[in-house]
């Protein structure tokens, strides 16, 4: 088709919405900032780095590269507006491939509200995706990682250890159970609750990508406390130790290093009221030494996370 047919195919597949106000086809688009200011994020997924077309079809991919940008928009507390894709695709790959891709990042637009706004296509060795996320705060502060205070409560909402799970069984070359595959190929981030958290009053916010105790190290860090999680309050499926006994390992470990569920997680005020979607399971305390992360009081030192420079096997966890 070409570089220009090939844009022409994906732009014919998109869809707008009323934030956007010139889409596909100039020099940039153009989308409206109400509150003035634009919350930003952007990744990069490398195909057998972060994804692999023998487990997953190009719109599974389209569906997580979308998630992911999307999801650190809601973790602001922001709402998410329009996402811009960079693609670099092999000559030899067939066409349907980048076209169920747009598909996909398409659809999970629509879920969180956003659009496909444009992007680039060039040639390469490698498929490579490079997405950029856009968001407008709506007039309210962005809630970072560096609010937690000593006392605050530690809540998510959304899906721990899905997705590490389901990449257990595909590991092993089985496709089911299909929740947990299918919660891997296709994360579903809680988009309203970043904006609605916000509106509760959150101190700290960051959605799970590389990992609860990894993320929440992370609002630690920049908040100077301890975060101690309780594990007994931390729900795990029965379908999901059922996995763990299958496979030799203890689900907990998923719960707290598995990353890409992308779930919200935040720290409130003791005396906020959240509704059921929140679960507490955790607290916010003085930092004892350095500021750490600790299960039931005691230092998490298991492997797990996610690392992008670590070794090959950790790598690979993150597919």
């Amino acid at each position: 088709m070409g570089e220009f047919g090939l844009i022409r195919e994906l732009t014919s597949r998109l869809t707008t919405t009323p934030a956007v106000r010139l889409g596909p086809g100039d020099d940039a688009a153009v989308v409206a900032a109400p509150d003035r200011r634009v919350v930003a994020s952007t990744d990069l997924l490398l195909e057998g780095r972060h994804f692999r077309r023998d487990w997953s079809t190009a719109y599974d991919v389209g569906r997580k590269a979308a998630a992911q940008n999307l999801a650190d928009i809601a973790a602001m507390g922001a709402v998410p507006t329009a996402l811009l894709l960079g693609l670099v695709v092999p000559a030899e790959l067939p066409v349907t491939w980048p076209t169920e891709l747009m598909d996909g990042l398409r659809d999970e637009c629509q879920v969180a509200g956003a659009a496909v706004v444009g992007g680039d296509v060039v040639g390469g060795d490698t498929i490579t995706i490079s997405i950029t996320a856009l968001g407008d705060l709506r007039n309210h502060d962005p809630v970072t990682r560096a609010g937690a205070q000593p006392g605050d409560i530690v809540a998510y909402t959304g899906w721990l250890g899905w997705s590490a799970a389901g990449h257990a069984v595909l590991s092993r070359g089985f496709r089911s159970p299909r929740a947990f595959v299918e919660a891997h190929r296709r994360p579903e981030p809680p988009y309203h609750a970043g904006p609605a958290a916000a509106g509760l009053g959150a101190t700290a916010m960051t959605d799970v990508s590389d990992g609860l105790v990894a993320d929440l190290g992370h609002i630690a860090e920049a908040s100077k406390v301890r975060i101690d999680l309780r594990s007994g309050l931390i729900d795990i499926p029965t379908q999901m130790n059922d996995i763990g006994q299958a496979v030799g390992i203890d689900p907990i470990q998923w719960v707290l290093t598995g990353g890409e569920d992308h779930a919200i997680v935040a720290t409130f005020p003791p005396d906020v009221k959240l509704p059921a979607r929140w679960k507490v399971i955790g607290e916010v305390l003085n930092p004892s030494a350095l500021p750490q992360v600790t299960v039931d009081g005691a230092p998490w030192t298991r492997k797990g996370g996610w690392d992008h420079f670590g070794d090959v096997e950790d790598d690979l966890d993150d597919l």
